[in-house]
């Protein structure tokens, strides 16, 4: 049964959203505070963050979260401007959802992030990336990648065919990439095709790299 942490200050809402979302475990945190105490307690399989909690802001929460986590969050508040989206996602958000909002609408967005986490392992012959379980092997051959690693490779691989640009990828991968130094991540792509010989990670130059399909 799923773990879900529902990070809001409205009580009545926070259990109106565990209705909506049916059968898991719930612990309810209307606080920064209590939301630090039941992560540090409890791995969870989603959290649902509420930004504006009375003692400071749920982006602070995310930042220090994705230090040490890739557990789904999905952003559920009142700021519903594109900067206060971009500024989420850049955070590290893995879906933005802004009230009032439809509680289908919910559902389907918070299983379609627990059901990427029951999917966490990724079979791209001769490569097996198993980011739950931290596991990753090339030919049956297990490969040790560091956190930066891991984060770049997952970006890639789930939006393979894509190009990512720079900027993109300093934000995700480094929190926010605002004291990073560019070449950070051209020397973390170099690691990774070392580690993963063969890997289809494609350089377009003056933009970014793309995990290519077919090649």
């Amino acid at each position: 049964m799923h773990r879900i942490l529902i990070v809001e200050d409205d009580r009545p809402l926070s259990r109106g959203i565990a209705l909506a979302l049916g059968e898991a475990l719930f612990t309810h945190a209307g606080t920064l505070a209590e939301a630090e105490t039941a992560l540090a307690d409890t791995p969870f399989d989603l959290v649902i963050l509420d930004l504006n909690l009375p003692d400071g802001s749920g982006l602070d929460l995310l930042r220090r979260l994705r230090e040490e986590s890739e557990t789904p969050v999905l952003i559920l508040t009142a700021d519903d401007l594109e900067s206060d989206e971009v500024a989420g996602l850049e955070a590290g958000a893995d879906d933005y959802v802004t009230k009032p909002f439809s509680l289908a609408v919910l559902r389907a967005r918070a299983g379609r992030l627990l059901s990427r986490q029951r999917t966490a392992a990724i079979s791209l012959p001769p490569f097996l990336f198993d980011f739950a379980a931290l596991r990753f092997t090339v030919d049956g051959a297990a490969v040790e990648l560091s956190r930066t690693e891991q984060r770049l490779l997952r970006l890639l691989v789930e939006n393979r065919g894509r190009t990512l640009p720079r900027d993109l990828l300093l934000s995700r991968v480094w929190d926010g990439g605002e004291f990073v130094d560019e070449n950070a991540l051209s020397v973390a792509v170099r690691r990774l095709r070392t580690k993963l010989p063969g890997a289809p990670i494609r350089t377009v130059y003056g933009v970014g790299y793309q995990w290519e399909v077919g090649a």
